[in-house]
C-alpha cells in the first residue's frame, strides 16, 4: 500500500513534495523525523496524505484489525485543590460548600457498580487537598485492595506524587514505592497538559513543573509502572510547543530500562472551555477543529514510534471524529467511563455504554477488543 501511494506522490512532483516523500520514506523504514521536520508536514501535508502515512504506521505497529476499548470508573478522591488552574471547573476551596472527600461508603457503593458493568479498573484522581498526606492515599489504597481485591487502581498522576514528595520530604522514588507497595497498579499520565513551562505559567502556575511531570514519569518507568502520556492542547500553546511536547515524550520512553513498561499509551484531547477561567477571564477558547485534532493524533502517531498505542478521547471529541481517527493512527477509544467528573464540568461529554462503544468500532470498519489499562485483551 506504501508503495502505491510513494508512486502518486512522485507524479505530484515539486520540491516540497520531495521533502515530504524523504520523510515518509524514512519513517517506513522505521526512522524517525524530528520536530522541524514535524512542523515542516504538520504546516505543509494535507489532511489527507498525514492521516494516510500514519494509518500505514498503525498497521505496522498493530497488524489486523482490532481497535482497543475498555471499562473502568473515574472516582475522584476528592475535589479540594491547592492549584486552581485556570482550565479546571472541577476543583473548589476547602471552605466551600461543595468541597468533598469520598467516603469509604461511596466507594464500596460506586465498586459495587462498576463490577455489575463488568469493568474492574478505578481511575482515582482528583484535587491536590493539602490535608491529605502520603498516609491518606496509602491507607485508602490499601482498603480497597483488602475490600476489592481484583480492582486494578490507575491512580493520582505526576503532579500529586511531587506535591507529595515536597510535602513528606521524600524522593519521587520513595513516594512512588509507597503508593505501589499500598496497591497501586499503573501511574495515569494526568497533569501534562502541554510540556512547556512558558504555557504551565499561565494555565497552572502551581503545579508540577515540565521538569518534575517528567522526573516522576522516569522514576515510574525505573519501578516498571505502568503509565500513560497525555496532552491537553487547543488553549495558550503553540503548534511547535505540542510537537515538543511529543518529543520529550519520545526521549523519556527511550530512556526507560530495557523490558520495562514505560509509556503504554498516549491520549491527546482538545482543551474544553466552557466556563473556565481561560476562557471567561482570559479569552483564551478552545481553538481545536476536527481536522486539527485529527491532524495531530496523525503526527503523533508518526512522532512516537516508541509508544504503542494512540488513543482517541471519544469523551471530548464524539463519535464521527473518533471513528476517523482510527484511519489517522488510533488503535483505541478509550473507556466507556462510568463516570466522569473532571472534563464535564468544561463541556458536553460524549457517553456511551459498552454495546454502543462496540457498535462505533464496527462501523468504523475495525474489530472491538475489550483490553485492560496494560493493553492486554480481556475476554
Amino acid at each position: 500500500m506504501y508503495y502505491l501511494y510513494r508512486h502518486l506522490l512522485q507524479r505530484a512532483g515539486g520540491h516540497r513534495m520531495g521533502i515530504r516523500e524523504q520523510l515518509y520514506d524514512r519513517l517506513a523504514g522505521g526512522g524517525r523525523i524530528s520536530v522541524d521536520e514535524a512542523l515542516t508536514l504538520w504546516y505543509e501535508a494535507p489532511q489527507e496524505e498525514l492521516s494516510y502515512v500514519a494509518d500505514l504506521l498503525r498497521h505496522k505497529l498493530h497488524p489486523g484489525n482490532r481497535v482497543g476499548w475498555m471499562i473502568d470508573r473515574n472516582v475522584n478522591i476528592t475535589n479540594i485543590c491547592f492549584s486552581q488552574c485556570r482550565f479546571c471547573n472541577f476543583c473548589r476551596t476547602a471552605n466551600s460548600d461543595e468541597a468533598y472527600v469520598t467516603t469509604d461508603e461511596e466507594y464500596d457503593r460506586k465498586i459495587e457498580e462498576l463490577l455489575a458493568l463488568g469493568g474492574d479498573q478505578l481511575l482515582l484522581q482528583g484535587g491536590m487537598n493539602p490535608a491529605l498526606g502520603l498516609d491518606f492515599y496509602t491507607s485508602l489504597f490499601r482498603r480497597l485492595k483488602s475490600r476489592w481485591p481484583g480492582v486494578k487502581l490507575h491512580a493520582l498522576g505526576p503532579p500529586e506524587v511531587a506535591w507529595l514528595s515536597r510535602a513528606e520530604r521524600m524522593s519521587y522514588r520513595d513516594v512512588l514505592v509507597a503508593l505501589r507497595d499500598a496497591g497501586l497498579d499503573s501511574l495515569p499520565g494526568a497533569g501534562a497538559e502541554i510540556l512547556s513551562d512558558r504555557v504551565r505559567k499561565l494555565v497552572s502556575p502551581v503545579k508540577a513543573t515540565v521538569a518534575e511531570w517528567l522526573g516522576v514519569m522516569r522514576e515510574a518507568h525505573r519501578l516498571n509502572l505502568p503509565t500513560s502520556a497525555t496532552m491537553m492542547f487547543g488553549h495558550a500553546e503553540t503548534v511547535q510547543e505540542r510537537i515538543e511536547h511529543l518529543d520529550m515524550l519520545r526521549k523519556l520512553q527511550d530512556a526507560r530500562p530495557q523490558g520495562h513498561f514505560g509509556f503504554i499509551t498516549f491520549i491527546p484531547w482538545p482543551f474544553m472551555d466552557r466556563g473556565t477561567r481561560l476562557a471567561e477571564k482570559d479569552g483564551i477558547r478552545s481553538n481545536v477543529t476536527a481536522t486539527e485534532y485529527l491532524k495531530m493524533i496523525a503526527i503523533s502517531r508518526l512522532m512516537l514510534d516508541n509508544i504503542h498505542n494512540i488513543q482517541a478521547s471519544i469523551l471530548t471529541v464524539g463519535k464521527e471524529t473518533a471513528m476517523i481517527s482510527l484511519h489517522c493512527g488510533a488503535n483505541d477509544l478509550g473507556s466507556v467511563m462510568i463516570e466522569e467528573n473532571v472534563v464535564s464540568a468544561a463541556g458536553d461529554p460524549f457517553r456511551v455504554d459498552p454495546d454502543t462503544m462496540k457498535d462505533i468500532i464496527r462501523e468504523a470498519g475495525f474489530i472491538p477488543v475489550r483490553r485492560d489499562q496494560r493493553y492486554m485483551p480481556v475476554e
